[in-house]
C-alpha cells in the first residue's frame, strides 16, 4: 500500500472517530474539489451520515442563458470574432451553441485575444469574461494592456461574479442545512484568507483547501472538527499558495477595471453586488456598452434541475435528463458542459 493511501485511510478513521451520528453536510464550493471529490472517490471514504454538496462554484455552469445566447448571436455576426476559454463552447442557446459558429476562437487567456484583435482589424474581437475572482485580474490586465497598445477593435463580454453574495444568499436560505464550507482554493490564492472570515459572522465554519485527495479528506477532518465542536473558524489548510491577504497586485488590478453590480446567476436569480461591471472610466472596452447591446432574458429549459443543483438543493440524478437526454455530448444545462460541472463530473465518475 502507497504512502498516500496509508495516510488518506489515518485521516478516513480520524473523521469515523468523530463525526458522531447526526447528518453534516459540507458543500464544496469550487468546480476543481467537485471533480476531484467524483475522480477519487471521497464520498466512499465517508461515513453515512457525513454527505458533500456541491455549490455554485463552476463560472460557466452560473452564466444566465441570455448571456449565452448574446455571445452567440455575437459571433452570428461577420463583424466580430468571439474568443473565449473552451468551457463556453456547447452550452446551448435557443439556435445552437458557440461551437457551431465559424467566428470563434478558443483562447487559454485574456491577453491571448489580444493577438487575436491586432490580427484582425477589421473586426471587433470580443472576449467572453466568465469567471470568479481567479480569473476576472487577466480580463482586466488585458483591457489595460489594449488601451495601452490603441487598440481599438478589443472588449470584454463581462460576465464575472464573486463568491462572498452568492454564499451569503444559500446559508441564509430558510431551506439551507449546510454545515461547513469547502473553501475555493484558486479564488482564495487571489483574495486570500480573510476574505472569507465573513462565514465566522454566519456561524458557519470553512477550510481553504488545496485539490489532491490528502488535502481534501483533511479538509474535511478539520471541517467536521469544527462542526462538532460548534465552533466557526476560517481556516487555511491550502498555506503553500494561499497567504492572508492574498495577492495584492491582482486585486488591485481588478478593482482598476472593474466594480462591483447586481448580477443574475443562471438558475439561482439576481444576487446584488455579486458581479463585476466594467467601470465608467473603462467602458469604451466594454462590448455591451461600445455598441448598445442588452442582454437577452431566456428560461431556463423545462425540467432541468441545474439551478437546484447549484444551490446544494438537488443532486444530478434526481433530474430526468441526466443520463438519458443530458450528456456530455448533448447536454440540456450547464452543469453538464464544464469541466467543473456537477453534473459532469456525477457522469464521468459515479
Amino acid at each position: 500500500m502507497s504512502e498516500i493511501k496509508k495516510e488518506i485511510l489515518e485521516i478516513q478513521k480520524k473523521i469515523n472517530s468523530i463525526s458522531g451520528k447526526d447528518r453534516i453536510s459540507i458543500m464544496e464550493v469550487c468546480g476543481t474539489h467537485t471533480m476531484s471529490i467524483a475522480k477519487t472517490g471521497i464520498r466512499s471514504l465517508l461515513p453515512e451520515n457525513i454527505r458533500l454538496i456541491s455549490g455554485p462554484g463552476c463560472p460557466v455552469c452560473v452564466t444566465p442563458a441570455g448571456a449565452i445566447q448574446s455571445a452567440i448571436d455575437l459571433a452570428d455576426s461577420k463583424d466580430f470574432i468571439v474568443a473565449t476559454f473552451g468551457d463556453m463552447l456547447r452550452i446551448p442557446g435557443e439556435n445552437g451553441s458557440l461551437q457551431d459558429r465559424r467566428n470563434v476562437k478558443i483562447v487559454y487567456s485574456p491577453l491571448d485575444a489580444l493577438d487575436i484583435a491586432k490580427a484582425n482589424p477589421d473586426k471587433e474581437t470580443v472576449f467572453l469574461g466568465a469567471g470568479f475572482e481567479t480569473t476576472i485580474p487577466l480580463a482586466a490586465a488585458a483591457i489595460m494592456k489594449a488601451r495601452s497598445m490603441g487598440l481599438k477593435n478589443f472588449s470584454v463580454f463581462s460576465m464575472g461574479k464573486t463568491v462572498p453574495a452568492a454564499l451569503k444568499l444559500i446559508l441564509q436560505d430558510k431551506d439551507s442545512s449546510i454545515d461547513g464550507l469547502l473553501l475555493p482554493g484558486h479564488v482564495s490564492v487571489i483574495t486570500g484568507r480573510k476574505y472569507f472570515d465573513f462565514l465566522s459572522r454566519e456561524q458557519v465554519p470553512g477550510v481553504i483547501s488545496g485539490f489532491k485527495a490528502v488535502e481534501i479528506m483533511t479538509s474535511i477532518l478539520l471541517l467536521v472538527k469544527n462542526i462538532m465542536e460548534g465552533t466557526t473558524p476560517v481556516l487555511n489548510n491550502y498555506k503553500k499558495v494561499v497567504s492572508e491577504e492574498g495577492n495584492k497586485e491582482a486585486q488591485r488590478i481588478l478593482n482598476e477595471v472593474f466594480e462591483a453590480v447586481d448580477a443574475d446567476w443562471r438558475g439561482i436569480g439576481n444576487i446584488p453586488s455579486s458581479g463585476l461591471g466594467i467601470r465608467k472610466n473603462w467602458k469604451d472596452f466594454d462590448v455591451l456598452t461600445k455598441y448598445g447591446l442588452s442582454l437577452k432574458n431566456l428560461p431556463e429549459p423545462e425540467g432541468c434541475l441545474c439551478g437546484s443543483i447549484l444551490m446544494g438543493k438537488a443532486l444530478p440524478s434526481m433530474c430526468r435528463y441526466f443520463g438519458k437526454k443530458c450528456t456530455p455530448l448533448n447536454p440540456v444545462g450547464p452543469c453538464m458542459v464544464s469541466s467543473e460541472g456537477t453534473c459532469a463530473a456525477y457522469y464521468k465518475y459515479n
